[in-house]
């Protein structure tokens, strides 16, 4: 980093790196600050360095050579690619400070996606009014970056049985959907040695991970489950009743652009007027329909 410095200020001043004297960047302050900057990212064990980008400040700044513009000359030149931008009055990013950031940082831009474990703040001794003269710095773990999960995002959950009683399934699917499955099915497969067996599928939003799986672990004898996100689309659906002999009927719609794709009765509202009047559970379904294509289509 020295050598840097002594290239940065022999370019300056067109001459050769050996006769390079170091003005304020050679005093012992300085020099704490590289060393002290060095031992401290080796202590902590920091992998990778991301900055915002470097605020250089505004105005004039005294240096050996005279009054000079900020940035100065030599913090100019080791902030060659770094993102910058100049705004008060003051210097605000030194020919040191330009060293060990433009050494160390990987990326510039805006704070990343990571999971904080410990902040520390380091303050200067001016005053610069509303803006605080403080370097923060976060210490974390990266976490993937991921989009907004969108409401057709699901998580698909599985498992394969093949040592179940299979009357324990069918409280088991009660339980997935009274804690917050979106669908649960079972479909029977063929395992190792040729078993037969039952794949168990559930469906349910990311926040009822916990509570899905507590119910496989606890209820079934798998002992292992698999997850992944999923995309979906699913149709607008709504519902109209409709009147039959015995009872009314809910109708189910579905909709895609506004276009009826799909109508069919409530399995269980057919179940119920065809226990009341004793009729076949067909005849319900088909009357149920019926009465859905005559009623008038503004109404549907």
């Amino acid at each position: 980093m020295f050598r840097r410095l002594a290239e940065a200020e022999a370019a300056i001043h067109e001459m050769p790196v050996e006769e390079v004297h170091l003005h304020e960047v050679g005093a012992v302050d300085s020099i704490i600050d590289i060393v002290g900057a060095v031992f401290a990212l080796e202590w902590l064990g920091i992998d990778d360095i991301v900055s915002s980008a470097l605020n250089v400040g505004g105005g004039t700044v005294e240096i050996a050579h005279g009054t000079f513009p900020i940035p100065a000359p030599a913090t100019l030149r080791l902030l060659s690619g770094v993102p910058m931008y100049s705004s008060g009055t003051t210097e605000l990013v030194t020919p040191t400070g330009a060293l060990i950031i433009s050494e160390y940082a990987r990326s510039f831009g805006p704070l990343p996606s990571i999971r904080p474990d410990r902040v520390g703040y380091g303050a200067g001794t001016r005053d610069l009014g509303k803006v605080p003269n403080v370097l923060r710095v976060v210490i974390g773990e990266r976490v993937e970056a991921r989009e907004p999960l969108s409401d057709n995002t699901v998580l698909k959950i599985e498992c394969e049985i093949d040592d179940m009683n299979p009357q324990l399934f069918g409280p088991v699917v009660d339980q997935l959907f009274g804690c917050g499955a979106l669908d649960a099915f079972l479909t029977p497969i063929v395992m190792k040695k040729g078993r037969p067996g039952t794949l168990v599928t559930v469906l349910c939003r990311p926040g009822a991970r916990e509570a899905i799986s507590a119910i496989l672990f606890r209820e079934t004898t798998t002992i292992g489950v698999r997850m992944e996100m999923v995309e979906r689309e699913t149709l607008e659906r709504d519902a109209v009743d409709v009147t039959v002999e015995g009872g009314s009927i809910r109708m189910k719609i579905a909709r895609r652009n506004a276009e009826i794709v799909n109508v069919a009765p409530e399995f269980e509202d057919c179940v119920r007027v065809a226990r009341t009047t004793g009729r076949p559970i067909k005849v319900i379904q088909a009357e149920a329909m019926r009465a859905w294509q005559e009623r008038p289509a503004s109404t549907r």
